[in-house]
């Protein structure tokens, strides 16, 4: 309405659904870029995933010079962040030390001895499509 007293006020989206809206747009992925298992692409789902090689990490990795929980990816409203968690040996980014950034398409991380890639790809949307069978 336009009568001077009313105002329209948008409600935030919790973060669950910030996420759900997020994930009908976007398909996320890390991709291991180096050792014996390149190539593997893990699609990231939750909200945080914590890579490190302990019993606790979401992503793990047989790797000596992670922390049990070396770096944490954590969704934020435009896609997802990275960030340290303390580490020994640190986390890079694009070859650069880092405590916290966010992700652009194309980042490369690297924590311990693992390079990885944050890909981002713009998922397809079509209109709905509805099977009619035949009777």
């Amino acid at each position: 309405m336009r009568d001077g007293f009313t105002r329209k006020v948008e409600v935030p989206l919790s973060p669950d659904e910030a996420l759900a809206d997020f994930q009908k747009h976007w398909q996320a992925t890390l991709v291991l870029l180096s050792g014996d298992e390149a190539g593997t692409e893990y699609s990231l789902e939750s909200r945080t995933i914590v890579l490190g090689r302990g019993e606790s990490a979401d992503l793990r990795f047989s790797d000596a010079s992670l922390s049990s929980e070396h770096a944490a990816l954590e969704f934020c409203d435009s896609g997802y962040r990275l960030r340290d968690l303390g580490s020994m040996n640190g986390t890079l980014l694009n070859g650069g030390d880092v405590k916290a950034a966010e992700l652009k398409n194309g980042d490369r991380l690297q924590v311990g001895a693992k390079t990885l890639q944050y890909v981002l790809a713009e998922r397809a949307t079509g209109p709905r499509t509805y099977e009619i069978p035949v009777a």
